[in-house]
This record gives C-alpha cells, structure tokens and sequence, in this order.
C-alpha cells in the first residue's frame, strides 16, 4: 500500500548515461517564508488591542497571577495552561503573552510540516502550509490561549510520522514521534487525541510491516500519556472518570446525533462561537471554500495517486474527517476553531491538487489558466483576511467591555480581593482581579448562602447585563450603574462606596 522508495527516487542510470543534476533545495526556507507570514500577519493585525476572552481568561487564571483561577470545568484540558504558564507566571501583559503564542505557533508550524519532509515532494508541502496558514481561524487562534490550533499542529505532526513510520523509512523517530504528537493533541483536548488516534490506528493495523505493533503501542501509550492529567483530576475533583464525562457531555450540549454542517457554514462568516446557531447565513461568499473542499481533497487524492502518493493524501484525508467528524455530528453547536485539526490535514491533499493543476497548465503553456488558478487562490484569501478584520474588530470591541466594567467596578471599590458573579462574571472578574463564583449554571461552584456570607469579608458583586432579572442572591442588594449593565453590591460589600441608585427588586 505504502510505497518504501522517497517521493523523487528516480531509477539509476548507468554511469556512462548519467548528467549532472543541479542540487534542488529542501523545503526549509520555503517553510521558513510561510511561517514568517504566518507571524507577520498575527503581530501586526491580530496581536495589537486583543484582549483575552472568556476561555481565555480561564485558561490563563489557572497559571497567572492576575486573578484567582476560575472555575474548571468538566470538559477542559490544561493543556494550553502548560504553554502559556512560561509568560504568564511573569507578566500579566496580555500583548506578551500574545507575541509569544504567536511565536511560538509560526515555529510549531514549521515543525510539524518538516515531518513530512520525505514523504511530500516541497511544492506540496510548502502549499499545505500557505493553504492553512492563511485560513482566518488559523490566523486568529495563532496568538490565542486556546488548545485548537494545537491539536491541529499535533494532528498534523503525528499523521506525517505515522505515515514515515509505515513506509518504513524514519525508524524507532516515526513511532516515537507520531505517539508524542498524539500525546500533545489530547493532553489540549483528550476528545481530539482520541478521534486522531483512531484512524492512525487503523492504519497501522490494515498495513501490513513490521513497524505495525510499535506504531501501534506509539500511538495508544501517547493517547493514554496526554490524556492521564485529565483521567487523574476525574478522580480527584469530579468522582470519577464516567461522572467528569458525563458532566462533560452536559455542559456540551448532550452529546449525540447532531447534526451541525449547516451550523459550521454559517459560522464561518466570522462567528466565533455559535450555540445556538439560530443566526441567518448572512455571507454565503465566506463558505464557497468550505463547499469546494470536498471536491478539492478527492482531486488531490487522484493526482497523488497519479504520483505514487496516493495512500499518503488518503490516509491524511481520512485522519482529519476523523478529528472532524464529533462536531459535524455528534456536538450541537458549531465554532470554528473546532475544525483546525481537520483543515491542517485536509490542506494536504488539496495542495496535491492544486499544484497538480499549476503544473499541467504550465507544461501546457496556458498562461490564461494559471492566471485564472492565482486570482482565485487570491479571491480566496481576500475573503479570509476580510472575516479576519471583522472577528479582529468584534474581538476587541468585547474586551473593551470586559475591561470598561472592570474599571467601574475597580472604582467603587470592588477591588482585590473581591468575587464577581452572574453575567459575564468570568472574564470581567479577570479583568478585575477578582475571583469568580456562579451558583447555578455550567460554572456553578458555590452556593446563595455561602456567596452571601462571603460578602460580609470581602466585596461581591452580581453582575446583570442589559435590563435582565437580578438573581434571586441578589435581593436585599444595592445597584450600581455599569456600561451595558448594572452590579447587584451583596450587603456588606463595598461600604462607603458611591451612592447606589436603588434596591435590588
């Protein structure tokens, strides 16, 4: 299935039949170049004004020094606590931390292509990087303190070793490498590492060798080694493993048949989070790619097929609908970011395919096609920068707010140590130095009772957004004016601070 020679191995002529051949340069400083941009764009357009977001502000809390850490729920992982912890333990700087995640990403970037090196001929491989590189999700979660962008860095990584280590060239480095990069995937998102692992697998299993078992123990020991933290804090924090996924699956949703393509479309106009995805498809131009991309894997998977290639794009192929497949169908919302694995996979194929094209229109010398394959590789990334300002623009226009409350309640002395709760509580609590506490809900880790008592050591505020409905906590309480809402003080709280403009009803 797997053919054992290099990508260009040609058949040796004899001596007196052989001509020099110039030297063709690896695809290093190609890889370099993209990833250049990949950094490049992120500093330039992404980085400056960001604030951190809800998930964000929970993620980093659990290693920073800015806030308490908030609330951990079922579902996360600590794997993006680990990575940010090296900044986050010195600075509070959220441009910091930004700059070094976007680094760092463009780095990892070129590390997990470079595992293909052998096995993709550098054209190839150096458009699979530009192809996902330059999708706005990629772009935007670069310098985020979210997990998704690595998962589909360490998709990408553990599928190219694989496939080293069933063509039987990379040695003990092919199995060693694809079980670390497993293990990376699910100690971000155990769910992830396991639908990544699957197929590999498989694979590793259909294909006859004798690096089948070694693959085969690489792949299940990372998946159990990346997925240990999240296994261990079942047991310590949430009674158990099949409770914390249970609760998981709750505060998901409820995991099941869902059908969620026609979420994902819309979405892909700039929605970061869709739950629920009651919303109109108000740009369908931003969902031509994500039609044709279907069409395009299959032609990549002919052409590479054509070049000997073809078990490589079908295995990356199948690997990341594997990691696609929960939420197109089992999750009943859509984001994005959820779908990065399955794109950084996906992108080799269709880099199959389109340098397939670029090539035969030029050994045909059809000037008229190549021009037409650019400008619509080019339309393609317009439409990718032009949602990437608008996510840019929503992005910092919430972490204003979150920061404009912040400093209002900073001001009438709600300040550290201080506990925040009810609406928006979790990032603005972190913008505020405060701790945070729900008493009902996905995050609810105290009760009214002890919150109120809590009130008369230090100041608690509730926090009601637009003109909703004061919790019941907050009876008895006195309001005070913020932008976009108003916080509910608990009695107790904040004495001598600036006259409330009434009784909580």
């Amino acid at each position: 299935m797997y053919n054992t020679r290099p990508y260009n191995t040609r058949p040796v002529r004899p001596a007196s039949q052989q001509v020099p051949v110039r030297p063709v340069a690896g695809p290093l400083p190609w890889l370099v170049a993209v990833a250049v941009v990949f950094a490049s764009v992120q500093l330039a357009f992404v980085v400056p004004g960001s604030g951190l977001a809800w998930d964000e502000t929970v993620y980093v809390s659990q290693v920073g020094g800015n806030a308490p850490a908030a609330f951990f729920s079922a579902p996360r992982a600590r794997g993006i606590s680990y990575l940010v912890a090296p900044v986050a333990a010195l600075t509070t700087s959220t441009t910091a931390l930004r700059i070094h995640l976007a680094l760092l990403s463009a780095a990892a970037l070129v590390v997990a292509l470079r595992t293909w090196r052998h096995v993709l001929p550098p054209p190839v491989l150096v458009g699979a990087g530009a192809l996902f590189a330059g999708l706005w999700p990629t772009l935007f979660y670069g310098p985020a303190a979210m997990p998704n962008l690595w998962c589909a860095l360490g998709s990408l990584a553990a599928t190219g070793w694989a496939v080293r280590a069933l063509r039987g060239g990379a040695g003990h480095a092919g199995t060693a490498g694809a079980g670390a990069a497993v293990a990376l995937v699910a100690l971000m998102r155990p769910a992830d590492g396991f639908w990544l692992a699957l197929p590999l697998v498989l694979a590793a299993v259909l294909v006859p060798g004798r690096h089948r078992p070694g693959l085969c123990a690489a792949l299940a020991g990372g998946l159990v080694a990346g997925c240990a933290p999240w296994i261990a804090e079942a047991y310590t924090h949430y009674g158990g493993l099949v409770a914390r996924l249970h609760r998981a699956g709750e505060i998901q949703g409820g995991l099941g048949w869902n059908f969620a393509v026609d979420d994902h479309l819309r979405a892909l106009a700039g929605r970061t989070l869709c739950r629920p995805c009651d919303i109109g498809w108000e740009n369908p131009a931003t969902a031509v790619w994500w039609a044709a991309l279907p069409l395009l894997a299959a032609g990549g998977i002919t052409a590479a097929r054509r070049a000997g290639r073809g078990a490589v794009a079908l295995l990356a192929t199948a690997t990341g609908l594997s990691t696609a497949f929960p939420y197109l169908f089992l999750v009943g919302y859509a984001a994005p970011r959820f779908l990065l694995p399955a794109y950084a996979l996906l992108a080799v194929p269709v880099a199959e395919y389109l340098t397939h094209l670029f090539a035969r229109t030029h050994r045909a010398r059809r000037p008229a096609g190549t021009a037409a394959l650019a400008l619509l590789l080019a339309a393609h990334l317009g439409v990718q920068l032009s949602v990437l300002s608008h996510v840019i623009r929503t992005s910092q226009a919430t972490g204003a707010r979150f920061a404009a409350v912040a400093g209002a309640l900073n001001r009438i002395g709600v300040r550290p140590p201080c506990v925040l709760s009810g609406d928006d509580a979790v990032p603005i609590a972190y913008y505020a130095g405060c701790a945070s506490r729900q008493t009902a809900g996905h995050d609810a880790s105290i009760t009214p009772e002890a919150l109120r008592d809590l009130a008369r050591r230090e100041p608690v505020a509730v926090l009601v957004t637009g003109g909703g409905a004061a919790p019941p906590v907050a009876r008895g309480s006195r309001v005070v004016p913020l932008p976009a809402g108003r916080a509910h003080l608990l009695p107790g709280a904040v004495e001598g601070s600036a006259a409330p403009t009434g009784p909580s009803g």
